[in-house]
């Protein structure tokens, strides 16, 4: 993912007014992730863990997404897979709710996902940060392929909320 700014990310929220893009809570640190390493750039909001959001270039266009966390504490008691890059952690994954874009989301309409609860989804496919033990399973598709694999999984999220 190349690197963006603040403004560049509060301007692609799809699933949110204008004035909450505008309050919401973008990380400081932007100029120090690791950008060539992520697929999207996703994070909590350290005020109100319950809010994520993310943000992935998409077709050549920045797409931005609220996200709610789910209440409920997945996998603590078992492992559970992200179904994004596909990480199994235990107590790692949590269920991710995003209002769909435009009418349907002012309907009430949503659209979840069990994601890595920390949204560091391209840095465990990289090998990059490790999620425990048995945590990646072993496969015989190149770390290109899981890679594009974890961009259709999202672009596939994406569009759910979006369509």
């Amino acid at each position: 993912m190349k690197p963006v700014t603040e403004q560049e990310i509060r301007a692609a929220f799809v699933n949110c007014t204008k004035g909450e893009a505008k309050r919401l809570s973008v990380p400081r640190d932007l100029a120090e992730r690791p950008w060539e390493h992520l697929d999207y750039l996703g994070w909590r909001d350290p005020q109100a863990p319950d809010r994520a959001y993310l943000a992935v270039e998409l077709e050549g266009r920045l797409t931005a997404l609220a996200l709610r966390a789910g209440t409920g504490a997945v996998g603590q008691a078992r492992r559970s897979m992200c179904s994004m890059c596909l990480t199994t952690h235990s107590g790692g994954v949590a269920l991710m709710v995003a209002p769909r874009a435009g009418r349907a989301g002012q309907q009430g309409n949503s659209v979840g996902a069990y994601l890595c609860a920390d949204l560091a989804c391209s840095l465990y496919v990289r090998g990059l940060r490790d999620a425990g033990v048995g945590a990646r399973l072993h496969e015989t598709i190149s770390l290109e392929e899981k890679i594009r694999r974890t961009v259709t999984n999202l672009a596939a999220f994406v569009a759910k909320v979006t369509g």
